[in-house]
């Protein structure tokens, strides 16, 4: 339904994770039995959960571990990984800057150039541990690098910026053909950023495996600050996961909606996915572990843009293993760690055995639901009040 801002301009009503609710259905089943995998291209992957794109949420290390926990690491190859031999040195460095002076140095520390060798040694360090390798271009870069990186061993291509669109329009450069350049890749691509369903819609006829949406929600980015750019996530995702439906009945391909953002607690996850997304990608909730590169650290990807940054170099606290943080145990109550078990449960809770099932789970707004008989836990900064 549409409101009324003024007389020449109407608007829909969005809505973000806390302002929803999934109601439980007749149905429960033991969480055991539930299969919370998602398959990207060719590959099934056991975890509904992509890592950040962020310098400090994912090092070749981290994307190892990741992988090796069931989950899909994405590097940044125009970050610091690409730019510097000794990356560590740089991202000690980050961690130790004032906020007064953080972003000035980081447009400084990023305006290195970045290293065509350095990144394909980057994605044959994280291919020779044997798992998905996957790694981020913007739309800008990508033409310049694919090929060597597809040859040093590169699985998953995503093509990520604040938001891609399938119609870029320049008067000074060619822009990139995105349903010509995937077609000539030979593996997965993932695109985004979109918010709207026209978008989404655009990028899947691209022939992309997944489509990211989201548009300035994470913890580290100022987009919509600054732009004034963005939707709140859960109508994002539901408006992408119509898009997915449009697309499927004109093609018969699926491609998979990745949340992008937003995201703090195994509640969030488990609504985003019953929003419609069939994965997850999240960067601040894996920046308190302590294999984290940034240290207590992260940023988004255009926190060191050169003339107009839109994030933030936001402080966390490390407080447990990457293992704990995605597959528990969790020693917190506040729902940050075990992400994966906690959606487990909450399909179980709710009678669903797959992802696809868990899509159709039925949502109410609930404006009340982080609230209510929450009393006691606001007075005492404890539980869902942290």
């Amino acid at each position: 339904m549409e409101i009324e801002i003024g007389r020449g301009k109407k608007a829909r009503r969005a809505y973000g994770f806390d302002d929803i609710a999934i109601v439980p259905s007749r149905r429960t089943r033991d969480a055991e039995d539930v299969d919370i995998g998602w398959k990207l291209g060719p590959y099934l992957i056991e975890l509904p959960l992509v890592a950040s794109a962020m310098d400090g949420v994912v090092s070749p290390a981290t994307a190892i571990q990741l992988g090796r926990l069931g989950a899909l690491g994405v590097l940044n190859l125009e970050g610091l990984w690409a730019r510097y031999a000794d990356a560590d040195a740089i991202l000690e460095e980050i961690a130790g800057l004032p906020p007064e002076t953080a972003t000035q140095r980081m447009q400084e520390i990023y305006s290195a150039p970045i290293d065509a060798d350095l990144m394909a040694q980057r994605v044959r360090e994280i291919n020779a541990a044997g798992v998905i390798t996957a790694a981020s271009l913007t739309p800008q870069r990508v033409r310049d690098h694919w090929e060597g990186l597809v040859a040093a061993g590169l699985d998953v291509l995503v093509i990520q910026g604040t938001v891609v669109s399938a119609e870029h329009v320049s008067r000074s450069v060619e822009p990139l053909n995105l349903k010509e350049f995937i077609a000539g890749v030979g593996i997965p691509c993932v695109v985004g950023g979109c918010a709207s369903y026209q978008t989404a819609l655009h990028l899947m006829r691209t022939g992309a495996a997944g489509v990211l949406v989201g548009v300035g929600p994470g913890a580290a980015c100022t987009t919509r600050g600054v732009l004034g750019v963005g939707v709140p996530q859960a109508t994002a995702i539901a408006d992408a996961a119509a898009a997915r439906v449009q697309h499927l009945l004109e093609t018969g391909q699926y491609v998979n909606v990745i949340a992008d953002g937003g995201m703090r607690t195994g509640g969030d996850i488990a609504k985003a996915i019953a929003c419609g997304s069939d994965a997850v990608m999240i960067g601040s909730p894996l920046a308190r572990a302590h294999e984290a590169p940034g240290r207590g650290t992260h940023w988004g990807m255009a926190t060191f843009h050169p003339t107009l940054p839109r994030g933030a170099r936001v402080r966390t606290q490390q407080v447990a293993t990457l293992e704990q943080v995605l597959l528990g145990p969790a020693n917190e109550n506040d729902g940050t760690l075990n992400l994966m078990g906690a959606l487990r449960t909450s399909m179980a809770t709710c009678g669903y055995e797959t992802i696809h099932e868990f899509q159709k789970a039925e949502i109410m707004v609930a404006p009340s639901l982080q609230t209510e008989g929450k009393k006691l836990q606001r007075e005492q900064g404890i539980g869902m009040s942290r």
